[in-house]
Order: structure tokens, then C-alpha cells, then sequence
């Protein structure tokens, strides 16, 4: 069903580009703001429909509605965008992993020198 709405809409865009290649200007537009246009033209007047405006508004309806028909059949469809929205069980816990053993011994070294003892005398501060 996707895939029939999707080449509809894709027939119907290429009409709807060539509805509206093939229809004529309705004059100046913007450009006839410049100067020198008529009130009839500025206001643009009451214009017969054509088959071809005609047909420029059915496309346009008849994409609008199949694009959102296809907007909501793919936002039903599409996977949970969140973890909370989909049951994704918990991860296993990590086991730590046991350091390596030293295969070599280190010789003990000589102890350090004792500290000095703690003085009790106060110094005076310094200036």
C-alpha cells in the first residue's frame, strides 16, 4: 500500500509540474509595482478558470493528502525512537576484570631514613 501511494504521489507531482510550467503568466507580478501598470492589472481582475488552473488545484490537493496519508502510515511503522518507548532489557552487569599477577618479584629495598622528630618550639613569623 506504501509503495502504490508513493508512485502515485510521484505521478502526480510530474503533472502537477507540468500544470503549472504550462500555465501563462498572470502578468507583472512584483515587477508591476515599478511604475507605468494599470489598476486592472495591479489588482489582477477576474480571470476565467481554465482546465488547466483546474487541474493545478486538484494535483495540489491530491499531494498534500497523499503526503500526509504517507507521513502517518511511516510514523506508525517506524521503530521506538526513545529506550524508554521500546522494552530494551537492562545490560548484564560488567564482570571486573582480575589484574595480572607480577611473575616477577621485586627485591625489597632499604628502608627509608627515619623522620626528624616534630620540633615543639614556635618560630616567629616572618616579615
Amino acid at each position: 500500500m506504501y509503495d502504490a501511494l508513493l508512485f502515485i504521489l510521484a505521478l502526480d507531482a510530474l503533472i502537477l509540474i507540468a500544470a503549472v510550467l504550462l500555465q501563462a503568466g498572470q502578468g507583472g507580478g512584483l515587477a508591476s509595482l515599478g511604475g507605468g501598470a494599470g489598476t486592472e492589472q495591479f489588482m489582477g481582475g477576474r480571470q476565467a478558470t481554465t482546465l488547466l488552473t483546474k487541474v493545478t488545484w486538484w494535483c495540489a490537493g491530491l499531494f498534500l493528502f497523499i503526503s500526509l496519508m504517507l507521513a502517518v502510515m511511516s510514523s506508525r511503522s517506524a521503530t521506538p525512537r526513545s529506550v524508554l518507548e521500546g522494552g530494551v532489557p537492562a545490560p548484564a552487569p560488567v564482570q571486573p576484570t582480575p589484574l595480572p599477577l607480577p611473575t616477577t618479584q621485586a627485591q625489597p629495598s632499604a628502608p627509608p631514613p627515619p623522620a626528624p622528630p616534630p620540633s615543639n618550639q614556635s618560630r616567629p613569623p616572618h616579615r
